[in-house]
């Protein structure tokens, strides 16, 4: 006699995690407010996200603030308040991370603004129109994956004790070995179903990027009115530090002294929780991988797109976890904060570009 009494559990698991892994698939493209692309016509800082990720955001935004006189940035990194409202959200979060004192180092102060309400609202706005994906849900999508990897190998474990348990007796029903067969078929088609998507960048993002390069270009919105022409800071928030070419090399030498900071961070952070990736305390990446758009690499543009991280226009990314336990958990908004969003997948992805 054969029969399945082995394989109903792997089964049903494997069922579960198929079914699991195509609705976290869908649901990667799904875009709540979707509108048309905006053209030439996207916000400057909106820009810099979609290019760059928040630390591109603060670059452009600190940059803005240095040409309008509203603050000064020492070629020591010492980022210095010089008066003056705030243009917009990501101004004050800077303001506020500055604090009473009115100076903070550029490297401690990028990491708290990239973390505040008002730069990761930037990314929650760019995924309503679906020019970006969200990172909870790539991080869901790639769970999803590895559960069925998972309820596969049970099957392949059903199928091996199942013939260990049987003791070949006359009488004795054996295991209907064709079963898992087709149970790992089913699998694999599943997989082969839900392909894993690597960035965050939409091909409705990709497109609006691509309607923005091949010339200079100069935001229509996002200046302050005593700033005129914008084009340094069109071309910062589309290409980084690399290809916006700051004329003041005190500025240039500071900015891009806090972004090779940050991806040293990174690559250290990175290592650490990939080491101790098993540990549920393994580093503050870990920690700090529950914010919101904090994870994952893109290769969007030809630079890579990420969270919380580096924005020296290169292609190097940056992580979640790129500051220390302390500066993750003392944000306002998103990396282990007790504000808001939930942070993105894990620190060994980028935040920069």
């Amino acid at each position: 006699m054969w029969h399945n009494d082995y394989f109903i559990v792997p089964a049903a698991l494997l069922v579960a995690a198929a079914l699991y892994a195509a609705q976290t698939r869908q649901r990667i493209g799904r875009v709540r407010y979707a509108k048309g692309l905006p053209g030439r016509g996207l916000p400057l800082l909106d820009t810099a996200f979609l290019s760059g990720g928040p630390g591109r955001v603060v670059d452009t935004a600190l940059v803005r603030m240095h040409l309008a006189e509203q603050a000064v940035i020492s070629r020591s990194g010492l980022v210095t308040l010089t008066g003056g409202k705030p243009y917009d959200a990501v101004d004050q979060a800077v303001q506020d991370a500055v604090g009473p004192t009115g100076s903070r180092q550029l490297g401690p102060l990028r990491r708290t603004v990239m973390r505040s309400a008002a730069v990761q609202e930037i990314g929650d706005r760019l995924a309503d129109r679906g020019l970006l994906r969200r990172p909870e849900r790539l991080r869901r999508a790639r769970t999803a994956r590895r559960l069925l990897w998972l309820a596969m190998l049970v099957v392949v474990a059903s199928a091996a004790a199942a013939l260990l348990l049987d003791d070949g007796a006359a009488g004795h029903e054996r295991p209907n070995l064709w079963v898992p067969g087709l149970l790992l078929a089913g699998g694999f088609v599943s997989l082969l179903a839900t392909p894993p998507v690597k960035g965050r960048i939409t091909p409705a993002g990709q497109r609006q990027l691509s309607l923005m390069q091949g010339r200079p270009w100069t935001p229509n919105s996002g200046l302050p009115p005593r700033l005129a022409g914008g084009a340094l800071l069109g071309a910062l928030a589309l290409g980084g530090l690399a290809a916006a070419g700051l004329e003041n090399p005190e500025l240039e030498a500071a900015m891009l002294a806090a972004s090779a900071e940050e991806e040293a961070v990174r690559q250290a952070v990175t290592a650490n929780a990939s080491a101790s990736s098993s540990s549920s305390s393994s580093s503050s990446g870990s920690s700090c991988s529950s914010a919101s758009w904090c994870g994952s690499s893109d290769s969007g543009s030809g630079s890579s797109h990420s969270g919380c991280g580096s924005s020296s226009g290169g292609s190097s990314s940056s992580s979640c976890g790129s500051s220390s336990s302390s500066s993750c958990g003392s944000s306002s908004s998103s990396c282990g904060s007790s504000s808001s969003s939930s942070c993105g997948s894990s620190c060994g992805g980028g935040c920069g570009s």
